[in-house]
C-alpha cells in the first residue's frame, strides 16, 4: 500500500515537474508583471498624495504672499507653483487668486498673464471656464472686443454656458451690436436658474434694451370666447 502511494506521489511529482518545466517561466513572468503593476500603482498613488501635499503647502505660500500685498512675492511664489506643480488643482487656484490680487492693485497686465495661464493650462474645465470669463472681462475693459469674444468662442461646461452668453452680450453691447447682444442676454436669462440672483442682473440689462423677459416667459392664454359669435 505504501509503495502504491509512493508511486502515486512520484507520478504526481513528475507531472508537476513536467508542468513547471513547460509553463514555469510563463507563470513567473506573469506574476512579475502583476506584482510590478501593483507596485507601480501603489507607487503612483503615493506620488500623487505626496504631490498634492507639497502643492497644498506651496499654495499656502501664494496665499500668504497675496495677503502681504507684496507683488514680488506673489510673482515668485506663483512662478514656483507653476514650475513644480503646474498640473495640480492648487496651481490653478493659485493662478486665479494671484490674478485677482494683481487686478486689485491695478496691475492688469500681470492679472491677464495669470488668467491666460489658467485658461490655457488648467486640466479642470471649471477653473478654465472661470479664467476665460474673467479674461474676457479684462479684455472688454481694454476695449479689445475681438480678443474678448475669442476667449468665449470655445465650448463651456453646462454650468457656465449662461454666464458665457451674458459676457458675450456685454461685449456685443459695447460694440453697439444691440440685436446680437439681446440674443445673448436672452440666452443667458433662459439658462440661469430662476432663483439665481445673477438672473436679475441679466433681466435689468434686457429691460434697458426694452425687453421684459419675465413677461415673455409667461404662458399666453387664449380666451375661449375669442372667435365665437353670439
Amino acid at each position: 500500500m505504501a509503495k502504491h502511494l509512493d508511486l502515486e506521489e512520484q507520478e504526481q511529482l513528475d507531472e508537476l515537474k513536467h508542468f513547471w518545466k513547460q509553463y514555469g517561466n510563463l507563470i513567473t513572468w506573469a506574476l512579475i508583471v502583476v506584482l510590478g503593476a501593483f507596485a507601480a500603482w501603489n507607487g503612483y498613488q503615493y506620488w500623487q498624495r505626496n504631490q498634492a501635499a507639497q502643492a497644498a503647502v506651496m499654495y499656502d505660500e501664494v496665499e500668504r504672499a497675496v495677503q502681504s500685498g507684496d507683488a514680488a512675492k506673489i510673482e515668485r511664489s506663483l512662478a514656483d507653483m507653476k514650475d513644480r506643480f503646474g498640473g495640480t488643482t492648487y496651481a490653478q487656484q493659485a493662478g486665479l487668486l494671484s490674478a485677482k490680487a494683481y487686478y486689485d492693485k491695478g496691475n492688469v497686465d500681470a492679472s491677464r498673464a495669470a488668467l491666460s495661464w489658467v485658461a490655457q493650462k488648467a486640466a479642470d474645465e471649471g477653473y478654465q471656464a472661470i479664467a476665460k470669463l474673467r479674461l474676457a472681462g479684462l479684455l472688454l475693459e481694454k476695449k479689445a472686443y475681438d480678443e474678448a469674444l475669442q476667449q468665449l468662442a470655445s465650448s463651456f461646461p453646462k454650468e457656465f454656458v449662461a454666464l458665457a452668453a451674458d459676457r458675450r452680450g456685454d461685449i456685443l453691447a459695447a460694440q453697439g451690436k444691440k440685436v446680437e447682444a439681446r440674443a445673448e442676454y436672452e440666452k443667458a436669462y433662459k439658462g440661469l436658474d430662476e432663483r439665481a440672483e445673477y438672473r436679475r442682473m441679466v433681466e435689468v440689462k434686457l429691460n434697458a434694451m426694452g425687453v421684459d423677459p419675465a413677461a415673455q416667459s409667461k404662458p399666453t392664454t387664449i380666451s375661449p370666447d375669442i372667435g365665437v359669435k353670439p
